[in-house]
This record gives C-alpha cells, sequence and structure tokens, in this order.
C-alpha cells in the first residue's frame, strides 16, 4: 500500500499581530475538522518588526503541527521558496494569512495533486462558480492583469494572483530554481513556467472576500506585475524557459486519428 500523502500549508505573513493567532487557530480548526491527510502548518515570518514572531513562536510551541519559519528579508515569493523548497511533504500548499479565500476550497484544491491528475492546482476568483466580495477597483485591475497573461502568453488558467494555490512537491521543487522574482509576482511566474513546459494546472473555484487591511500595495505591485510579464515574455521567446523535468513530463497522447 501506498502510505498517505503528507500535506503541508504555508502561510506566509509580515507584521500580522492583528490577525495571525486568530487565522492560524481558525486554519488549524478547520484540518482538524476535515483534512483526511496527515497535515502540517508553516508559518513564514517574512522579517516582521511587529509582535508577530512571538506570537507565531507561542502558536508553534502550543501545537506540534505548526512551525515557525524566520526569515529576515521581506517578499512572499522568498517565503515560500523557502518553505516548499525545503518542505518534504508530498503536496505543498499555500494561503494568505487574512484568509481571504474560503477554507471549504482546500480539498478541492489539493484532491487532483494527491490523485496525481494534475501536477499544480490554483484558486480562481474568475471562475463562473466563485463567489466573489471586492472593490470595483481591485475586481478591474484583477481582470485586466489576467486578460493580458491570456493575450501575450496564451495561458490556459484565469487567475494568476489568487493567494490560494497548491502543488506536488516534487514538481514545485524542480520549478523553484527557475523562478527569479521573489515577491508578488512569483505566483504569475511560477505558472508561466509550469504551462510552459506542459504542466497540469487545475483551477478550483473559491469564495472570497477582499480584505481591507492588505499589506499589498496596488499601485506599486501592478508595476512590478507589468515589468515581470514584459521580463518573462523575452525569455521565453528567447528560449529560457525550459526546466529539467525530473521525471515529471507527461508522454504525449497517442494520435487517434493515425
Amino acid at each position: 500500500m501506498r502510505p498517505a500523502p503528507i500535506i503541508e500549508i504555508t502561510v506566509p505573513v509580515y507584521n500580522e499581530e492583528r490577525v495571525l493567532e486568530a487565522s492560524i487557530s481558525a486554519l488549524v480548526a478547520h484540518l482538524d475538522d476535515t483534512m483526511p491527510y496527515e497535515w502540517r502548518v508553516v508559518i513564514a515570518d517574512n522579517a516582521s518588526t511587529d509582535a508577530t514572531p512571538g506570537i507565531a513562536r507561542r502558536l508553534a510551541q502550543g501545537n506540534d503541527r505548526v512551525t515557525l519559519l524566520r526569515l529576515e528579508q521581506k517578499g512572499r515569493g522568498r517565503a515560500l521558496k523557502e518553505a516548499w523548497g525545503r518542505s518534504e511533504a508530498d503536496v505543498v500548499v499555500y494561503t494568505d494569512v487574512d484568509l481571504s479565500t474560503g477554507l471549504s476550497g482546500l480539498l478541492p484544491l489539493i484532491a487532483p495533486l494527491v490523485s496525481g491528475h494534475s501536477d499544480l492546482s490554483v484558486g480562481s476568483r474568475l471562475s463562473a462558480a466563485s463567489s466573489v466580495a471586492r472593490s470595483p477597483r481591485r475586481e478591474v485591475i484583477s481582470l485586466i492583469y489576467n486578460l493580458l497573461l491570456r493575450l501575450i502568453f496564451a495561458v490556459r488558467f484565469r487567475d494568476a494572483q489568487c493567494g490560494f494555490k497548491a502543488g506536488r512537491a516534487d514538481v514545485v521543487q524542480s520549478l523553484l530554481p527557475a523562478v527569479d522574482d521573489n515577491g508578488w509576482f512569483f505566483d504569475t511566474e511560477l505558472l508561466l513556467l509550469a504551462e510552459h513546459n506542459g504542466l497540469r494546472v487545475h483551477e478550483v473555484s473559491v469564495d472570497w472576500v477582499d480584505d481591507p487591511d492588505t499589506r499589498v500595495s496596488i499601485g506599486s505591485t501592478a508595476l512590478d506585475d507589468l515589468r515581470g510579464i514584459r521580463r518573462m515574455f523575452w525569455r521565453l521567446v528567447s528560449g529560457r524557459g525550459d526546466v529539467d523535468p525530473s521525471g515529471w513530463r507527461r508522454e504525449p497522447l497517442d494520435d487517434d486519428f493515425g
């Protein structure tokens, strides 16, 4: 019999003393109640300067399935590279600390990875079946950004930026060295490299509520994303987007039409 899979959920945080304890407690309670597999939670602290490290340390000391990973530099991408790169789990996940994405989507997110059907899995706020509450401004920016990705790169995924993603650990760890961005563009770059290399990306409809206390600067993040799109365009057209498959590349289907 194959051993049961291990699921590891990383929660990147920066100065989140206000919500950290409540969010981690809610996540742990949800996993205790619903997760049929062995699980772990990693709080990845991106150089917080408030009470976040102390709260995270206390949460880790109170539950042997919760650990603290402290980084001395900021950047969500940097946190995920470090946490996912060292993980010994079978499936790695991340969710934003504000839990804007409903946790009921967690099992649908990981199911195609556990079964081996898909390589990465992403939450999509732009799916027709998703239920989303956010400001019109952020909705328009997201629609334009993802439309650009579809027009320029012909990607099939619809929402590159939702803070709710997962992947088979062996696949993710093969991709990570090829991802240059350490900030908010990390998600998009990872997905672009995945599709470019023939990996299967599964999308999950989500329930999502905008966090009015978000740490994200929309203006500067949008500019960084546009720079990232330009960089990835030239990288892929110049043939520098191939990643060593390390045993996970899919065999092509037989030609049914002879």
